[in-house]
């Protein structure tokens, strides 16, 4: 990913909806102008979800999703069900695809319902109206919502198109755009700098680093510092403490990647602020405070406590990866308990999180904000603690106050 590309993680995130065959992958088409998702007449020809990153004008930079029929059937068709409703976690704004021969079916309805309960934006589209002249009046839409009780409101948003003729989709890109969420700007680390501080940001290079490129975190952060006029200066823990006395003037902060806080903390001193590029991701997400009260639980494990550890994204592991081999040395050492380690990635976070003493999520950059809050809530409401892995490793290598202290006016 080049340091111009917008991430997963910052993309509004837009869900097509609805039964088999009522038109989804033609309407994404139509909309991108591209052909992104198969197309056919069979019923349930798409069964996965598709995402697509794209620039989408008048939208900006956007990941669509083409979801497989929520009316499927079968053991694989539950599965399929099953993995729309997790698309459903990270869902932006949902547009709900309704065949306007067919009408509305109790489907659409209970995502209707879904899309309520989960709080998310949304638009019904009625396709293929190039072959019926039946397509229902917006009032007719609003009341057969009210009267079913599916939302507190009427529908609002209903429009009628044509992947066919392209009826509409004009139109459908407009009210997507007005629908997108107004989000205060935030940083990762421009905020606590100023135009010419000097920023140390130590990288380590070791067996566990992918080949030839920074990790998301770091590219996020040397480019926010670049916006704010600061000076970001890149070097590795080897040679971080000739590098800090080779500079004229104190660096204003160093962020480290977690793996190596000990030894840095070891050498950068005491009145220059240290954090890492974990602590500022929690920041950012939105969950910060949540993962500093979350990490108290590691000093209370016992011997046979279970800790989930999780990971937004998927890679291939290497010989010492941090999720699974380095935390779960880093705890069994601290705690000096048998303590049961288990793993998940990508959409693999289970919904039963009570069997777990505590759970340690990576700072997940490539997930974007709801479904990061979604997790952290879920922890929270069954009354799990949970934090992230610069917290954790921070409170294990006994410098998580001065970690923290740089963004302490978030907590």
């Amino acid at each position: 990913m080049g340091m111009n590309d917008t991430p997963a993680g910052e993309r509004v995130h837009i869900g097509f909806f609805g039964r088999r065959n009522a038109g989804k992958s033609s309407l994404l088409n139509a909309v991108t102008g591209q052909d992104l998702s198969v197309v056919s007449e069979v019923r349930g020809t798409t069964t996965d979800p598709v995402y697509k990153a794209m620039e989408l004008l008048p939208l900006g930079p956007v990941m669509l999703i083409d979801t497989p029929g929520f009316d499927d059937e079968g053991t694989l068709g539950e599965q399929r069900v099953k993995k729309t409703k997790q698309v459903l976690e990270k869902t932006d704004i949902a547009v709900l695809v309704v065949d306007a021969v067919e009408g509305m079916a109790d489907c659409d309805r209970e995502l209707l319902a879904l899309f309520k309960e989960r709080e998310i934006s949304y638009i019904v589209a009625y396709t293929k109206s190039e072959i019926t002249s039946n397509c229902p009046m917006q009032s007719d839409v609003e009341r057969d919502s009210a009267d079913l009780r599916v939302t507190g409101e009427p529908i609002t948003g209903v429009i009628y198109t044509s992947a066919k003729t392209g009826e509409g989709v004009h139109e459908l890109k407009e009210k997507l755009a007005a629908m997108l969420p107004d989000k205060e700007e935030r940083h990762l680390v421009a905020d606590l700098v100023k135009p010419l501080d000097v920023v140390v940001l130590v990288v380590p290079i070791d067996s566990a680093a992918p080949k030839g490129r920074l990790i998301l975190p770091q590219q996020q952060t040397i480019r926010d510092l670049l916006e704010a006029g600061a000076v970001p200066v890149v070097v590795r823990e080897t040679e971080l403490k000739e590098a800090l006395l080779k500079l004229s003037d104190k660096p204003a902060l160093v962020i480290t990647d977690s793996q190596a806080f000990e030894e840095v903390a070891a050498i950068v001193p005491e009145d220059i602020p240290l954090t890492s590029f974990s602590i500022l991701m929690a920041r950012y997400k939105g969950f910060l405070k949540l993962a500093a009260e979350g990490v108290k639980a590691i000093d209370g494990m016992r011997d046979g406590d279970r800790v989930l550890i999780a990971e937004g994204c998927t890679h291939h592991r290497q010989c010492d990866d941090i999720g699974t081999v380095k935390i779960p040395r880093f705890l069994k050492k601290y705690t000096g308990k048998s303590i049961v380690i288990e793993t998940a990635s990508g959409t693999g976070f289970p919904e039963d999180l009570t069997p777990y003493a505590l759970v340690i999520h990576c700072g997940g950059c490539m997930l974007n904000e709801r479904e990061v809050l979604r997790r952290m809530r879920f922890a929270k409401r069954q009354g799990v603690p949970v934090t992230n892995y610069g917290i954790a490793i921070a409170q294990m290598k006994g410098i998580l106050a001065r970690s923290v202290a740089p963004v302490a006016d978030t907590l």
